[in-house]
């Protein structure tokens, strides 16, 4: 059993980072919440209505995307073809202005992509293709942003660049709960946090509260890294 009696909140318009060790349970956690493990016992609410017993597609529909571990984009694919497949479940309401609309709104958060309508998912960066795994999540349009491990296998100059995106979507009203190894990172743009070690959350408060704490600092933030991006100023 990777989580067990975990019990946590994400207020909306909150950006919150659940942070632990390889193994934790952070990214199983999401996988239920998105509908990809069923079967779990216990409760699960979005905006005050059940997840339980919904299928992915429900969930993505109720307003809840998935940026996965990895990024999972389709390799053979165009950028372009990639992003609207984010709105795949949109097409079904003939929603076409407003996934046009939103296509529009990816493309000036990520220029790059812009750039590279037609080419290859597979040949972009791993920069660019964790922009396109981001862009794809909001192409569904989302007021619940999950993502699992965005910085990882990334240069410091792009992992301060897609935590400055988080910053700005927060802003502009998505909620998003943040897995991230990279605790420090995390929990510098993070409105709160919970610390998850085997499956157990043993740690939650605010992010300046768990910054300090002398544990956290042991088992999660080692040395100084620098000066990350600090999204609050």
């Amino acid at each position: 059993m990777a989580i067990k009696g975990v019990s946590l909140s994400v207020a909306e318009g909150e950006l919150v980072s659940l942070i632990g060790a390889n193994g934790s349970g952070k990214s199983t956690l999401l996988q239920a919440v998105c509908g990809l493990l069923p079967g779990w016992e216990g409760e699960l609410a979005f905006k005050n209505d059940s997840l339980k017993g919904l299928h992915p597609p429900a969930i993505v529909q109720k307003g809840i995307s998935l940026v996965p571990e990895g990024r999972l984009i389709f390799p053979p694919l165009s950028v372009l073809d990639n992003l609207k497949l984010g709105a795949y479940t949109r097409y079904r309401k003939k929603q076409h202005i407003e996934i046009a609309q939103d296509l529009e709104m990816v493309m000036t958060l990520f220029p790059v992509l812009k750039e590279r309508t037609r080419q290859a998912a597979g040949t972009l960066s791993g920069g660019e293709q964790q922009m396109l795994a981001i862009g794809r999540a909001l192409m569904a349009k989302p007021s619940l942003l999950l993502l699992d491990e965005p910085s990882m296998g990334l240069a410091p100059l792009l992992v301060d660049k897609i935590l400055k995106t988080l910053v700005q979507l927060r802003e502009n009203g998505i909620t998003i709960l943040l897995v991230e190894q990279n605790a420090q990172a995390a929990l510098k743009i993070a409105d709160r946090g919970y610390v998850l070690e085997t499956g157990r959350v043993v740690l939650q408060g605010n992010s300046e509260d768990l910054l300090a704490d002398d544990e956290v600092k042991r088992a999660y933030l080692g040395k100084d890294y620098g000066d990350f991006y600090d999204g609050r100023g």
